[in-house]
């Protein structure tokens, strides 16, 4: 279990029933125009009367042009949604979780109190679409958005064709699922033309960050991995490559890129590597692991005669990460975790360094 799916997205079937959806939505927006429809997004750039639009945004698969300020966005991925709620802005649709702690169907606990935070009504709430086994391309098309954000997604490019006849589409920047959280907030608050409050959103998160790193001063200057082991089959593990988000964080919570991990990475934009245990020793220069797993597991790797061999593993600094746990979908951030969980993160990041 990665969290994000190993593999790219599959099975993006069109039925005639989608096909009917999004005629109907294609119809919605035309109608529309320039909206008349008070919809849960606004901006004080808007209620000021200025506006840089038609804003411009690009991506992995070309630029996408929106022509006025979106009201309905729907989104696509990982922590998209909680970028554009810390911007002020209600989705209209998001991704199902099903993993970590989630509540109210597949909401994350951080992304459930914003909203309530906001006020906002029942009825308004964003619905919830399955992302598990492909996008699902009906379920947002009957949200009738007038954007598309999939900022933080493995969106391939027959999935981008097919989501920009509903409504203009914006995919990821450079790398599936990794594209850096700074770098998503931006293009997130540019698309809803409102960059000055993204520049404030990602001061506030860097504030935040900083003194978490303070707090826990002994994290600085360590070298910190994200892993993934099964403790079911230890003949193989993975190790998340610099090109995700979730090693990235580690970095700006003030731990060091290992050079097993930088090898690793180079030559790929996979977010994931795949190793064989009988190479665990050669990440003999990771001071902190931090992994996805069952409370048991530690044990398990210690008496693992390969996995055994890291000296982190020996020594005890290992962050296990509980599947069913809120941090469980904070490693990899949002504006709305980085928010809830940077502390609880750094403290258990300062206890795993006092061991080295």
């Amino acid at each position: 279990m990665h969290i994000r799916p190993l593999l790219s997205l599959t099975r993006f079937k069109l039925t005639i029933a989608t096909i009917l959806v999004l005629a109907s939505a294609l119809f919605f927006l035309g109608a529309c125009g320039s909206g008349s429809q008070a919809g849960p997004s606004s901006g004080s750039k808007a209620s000021e009367g200025q506006s840089s639009f038609p804003v411009k945004i690009d991506h992995v698969y070309g630029t996408t042009s929106i022509p006025s300020k979106p009201k309905r966005i729907a989104t696509v991925g990982w922590a998209t949604p909680d970028n554009l709620i810390a911007l002020g802005v209600v989705p209209v649709s998001i991704q199902k979780n099903t993993f970590g702690k989630t509540v109210d169907g597949g909401y994350l606990t951080w992304t459930k109190d914003a909203l309530d935070d906001m006020h906002v009504d029942k009825a308004d709430m964003p619905k919830l679409h399955d992302e598990s086994d492909g996008i699902d391309v009906e379920a947002i098309a009957a949200s009738k958005p007038d954007l598309i954000i999939g900022l933080l997604s493995g969106m391939t490019k027959k999935q981008y064709d097919t989501l920009s006849k509903i409504a203009p589409t914006i995919a990821y920047q450079k790398v599936a699922w990794g594209d850096p959280w700074r770098k998503v907030i931006t293009a997130t608050a540019q698309a809803i033309d409102e960059p000055e409050k993204g520049k404030q959103l990602i001061a506030d998160l860097e504030e935040r960050i900083a003194k978490a790193g303070e707090t826990h001063s002994a994290i600085k200057g360590k070298t910190g991995a994200v892993m993934y082991f099964d403790a079911s089959k230890l003949s193989k593990f993975s190790v998340y490559t610099t090109s995700d988000a979730r090693p990235q964080f580690l970095n700006d919570l003030g731990l060091e890129t290992p050079e097993s991990i930088k090898e690793d990475s180079k030559g790929t934009k996979d977010f994931y590597k795949e190793i064989s245990s009988e190479h665990a020793d050669r990440y003999k220069d990771v001071d902190i692991i931090v992994t996805y797993g069952t409370p048991d597991l530690l044990e398990v790797m210690r008496k693992d005669p390969l996995l055994s061999k890291i000296p982190a593993v020996e020594r005890g600094s290992v962050v296990v990460i509980a599947n069913d746990s809120e941090m469980a979908n904070a490693l990899d951030p949002s504006a709305l975790s980085i928010r809830k969980t940077t502390d609880t993160y750094a403290g258990l990041l300062g206890e795993a360094a006092a061991k080295v």
